[in-house]
C-alpha cells in the first residue's frame, strides 16, 4: 500500500490530516455491492463463461433502478421502513431540537436531489425555483454540492457561484473563487483534485467506451473528468449482459480503475479511497469544523453513492443523513425525503426557521442595549 499526499502546499487544510491510499484491487466481491474493483483477465474469462455469475451482475444492475422494487432485509414494507426513515418535513422540530446551539453545514446531491432524474443526464435542469430556494440556503449556511458530475457541469446546472462544489463523487472540490463568509480570514480558496495523476487514463477509457458501446442504442457515455459514467437508462433491458460485458473487457486492461454503480449507471473511478464522505470530512475541515464539537452537517442523496457521506455521518455521531427515494432501501440515512420537491419543502422550512432564529436575536440584542443604556443614566 502506497499512499499520496492529497493537499496542495497553498491549501488552507493541515495536509497531514488527510492522504489519498492506492490500493492493490483484491478478489472482486459479489457485484450487488456499491463498488467492485477491477478483475483480472483470468477471472473475466471465468465470468464470462458463468451464466450464474452474469446473471448477477444484472440483478445488480436491475436494482440500481428506481423503477424495480427494491427489497430490503430489514424492512418488509414502506410503512414500516418510514418508522425507522420517517420524512425530514414530518420530523423537522426534532431536527432542530437536535441541532440546537450547533452550526448546521449543508451538503447536497445534485441529480434525483436537486433536479429529477430525466432520461437525458444533459437536460437534468433545476427549476428556478429550487435555485433560488438553494441560492437563500447558502445566505445561513455553509452549502456544498456534492456529486457524480464533473464539477463544471453541475456548477453550469446550478450557477451559484457563493456555493461549495465537489465534483466526479468529491475528486475535485472547488470553493467560492470570492472566498467565502464562512471560511476563516486568510485562507485561500480551495482547489483540491486527488485524482488528478489520473486523468490521461480516464480520458483513454471514455474514448474506448465510446467506441465499445457505440452499437447499443440508447447508451449515454459521459465524461466526468475524474471518472467516467456509462448511462443505460435508455438501453433495453435485455441488453444489460452485452453491455456490462463490454464495459468489463474495456476495464481488463486498467488495474487501476473500478467499477462502481449508480442508479441505472455503470460508473468507472480510479482505485484511490476517496468517495462522498472523504469529501464531506475534508469540506467541513476547509470550514474550521473538523474538531468541532458544535457543528451539525447535514447531507441530502438519493444514490448508493451517497451512502459513503451517510456513514461518515453515522460513525461522527453528528449531524444526520436524508435519503431521497420513494422506495424503501437500506441506508446509512435517519430520515427520508420522496422526491425533489419535498427536498425544497425541506429547506425552505430550514430557511424559515434560521430567519425568524436571527429575528429573535436581533430583537433580544436590542432589548438589552436598551436595557443597558438605561442603566447609565
Amino acid at each position: 500500500m502506497t499512499k499520496q499526499n492529497l493537499f496542495d502546499a497553498k491549501s488552507c487544510v493541515n495536509s497531514t490530516m488527510f492522504v489519498v491510499e492506492m490500493v492493490s484491487p483484491p478478489p472482486p466481491p459479489p457485484p450487488r455491492g456499491s463498488c467492485i474493483n477491477n478483475i483480472s483477465r483470468k477471472t473475466l474469462v471465468e465470468i464470462n463463461g458463468d451464466p450464474k455469475i452474469m446473471k448477477s451482475w444484472i440483478d445488480s444492475m436491475r436494482a440500481s433502478s428506481p423503477t424495480h422494487h427494491m427489497s430490503t432485509t430489514l424492512y418488509e414494507d414502506k410503512t414500516s421502513w418510514m418508522v425507522h426513515h420517517p420524512s425530514a418535513v414530518d420530523m423537522f422540530e426534532d431536527i432542530i431540537s437536535v441541532s440546537k446551539g450547533k452550526k448546521i453545514v449543508m451538503f447536497l446531491d445534485y441529480d434525483g436531489t436537486l433536479s429529477p432524474i430525466v432520461d437525458d443526464p444533459d437536460q437534468a435542469f433545476m427549476s428556478h425555483d429550487m435555485r433560488g430556494t438553494v441560492r437563500k440556503l447558502a445566505r445561513y449556511f455553509p452549502t456544498a454540492i456534492v456529486s457524480g458530475r464533473c464539477r463544471d457541469k453541475v456548477y453550469n446546472f446550478v450557477q451559484l457561484s457563493e456555493l461549495y462544489y465537489a465534483g466526479s463523487h468529491g475528486m475535485d472540490i472547488k470553493g467560492p473563487s470570492k472566498g467565502s463568509k464562512y471560511s476563516k480570514k486568510g485562507t485561500q480558496a480551495i482547489l483540491f483534485q486527488p485524482a488528478s495523476k489520473f486523468l490521461p487514463m480516464i480520458i483513454e477509457v471514455y474514448k474506448e467506451l465510446l467506441d465499445k458501446t457505440k452499437s447499443i442504442e440508447g447508451v449515454r457515455v459521459e465524461n466526468n473528468k475524474f471518472c467516467v459514467s456509462v448511462h443505460f437508462r435508455c438501453v433495453d433491458e435485455k441488453k444489460w449482459g452485452e453491455l456490462s460485458q463490454e464495459v468489463r473487457l474495456v476495464l481488463k486492461e486498467y488495474p487501476k480503475l473500478k467499477l462502481c454503480q449508480g442508479r441505472k449507471v455503470l460508473e468507472i473511478r480510479p482505485i484511490i479511497k476517496w468517495d462522498k464522505g472523504k469529501a464531506l470530512q475534508f469540506l467541513l475541515q476547509s470550514l474550521g469544523y473538523a474538531k468541532c464539537n458544535d457543528v451539525f452537517p447535514i447531507y441530502i442523496g438519493d444514490d448508493r453513492t451517497d451512502e459513503d457521506a451517510f456513514k461518515v455521518l453515522r460513525e461522527r455521531r453528528q449531524g444526520l443523513g436524508i435519503l431521497v427515494s420513494k422506495t424503501p432501501k437500506e441506508t446509512h440515512a435517519s430520515y427520508s425525503l420522496q422526491e425533489p420537491s419535498e427536498v425544497m419543502k425541506f429547506l425552505l422550512l430550514l430557511i424559515e426557521w434560521k430567519m425568524l432564529s436571527l429575528r429573535r436575536q436581533s430583537k433580544i440584542q436590542k432589548q438589552l442595549e436598551e436595557i443597558k443604556s438605561s442603566l447609565n443614566y
